[in-house]
């Protein structure tokens, strides 16, 4: 039965990395469309745009890019989304559905990868004969504070 599971979740995996990897072949595709330009110079300015170096700053290793944080992911949502609407308006359902696949897929990851994360540890703690509790909400800070007496 572990075989079978490692089998399922590696062929879900490549399912998962080709369809990205399809998906970045047509966002390339439309933005050169818009762009009036070929697939190698539309390619190239989005890995300009995405892309990130590691900078040493007093003494700490950081990673800096062009776009910040907060920026990146909404960006990426929103060429998904024209690509769709580029694809939903010329009639190719295939590539749109790709892209709303894509684009559900980036909307839910937080969500999911938090919820795998959860289930791993506790099957962990569940191994090692331990119990998390699980009224436990990991965004509170709990503290303790007692009174000094004087």
């Amino acid at each position: 039965m572990p075989k079978l599971t490692l089998a399922i979740a590696l062929l879900a995996l490549a399912a998962l990395a080709s369809t990205m990897t399809y998906t970045g072949f047509l966002v390339v595709g439309v933005l050169a469309e818009y762009l009036g330009t070929n697939r190698v110079i539309a390619g190239l300015l989005l890995g300009a745009l995405f892309a990130r170096f590691p900078w040493i700053r007093k003494g700490k290793l950081s990673v800096v890019g062009l776009l910040p944080k907060p920026v990146r992911r909404p960006l990426i949502i929103g060429l998904l989304a024209l690509c769709l609407l580029h694809f939903l308006l010329k009639g190719d359902y295939v590539p749109a559905g790709f892209m709303g696949f894509t684009t559900a897929f980036l909307l839910t990851y937080p969500r999911l990868r938090r919820a795998v994360f959860d289930r791993m540890v506790s099957s962990v703690f569940q191994f090692a004969g331990q119990s998390r509790a699980t009224g436990t909400d990991d965004r509170v800070i709990d503290g303790e504070f007692r009174e000094k007496k004087d």
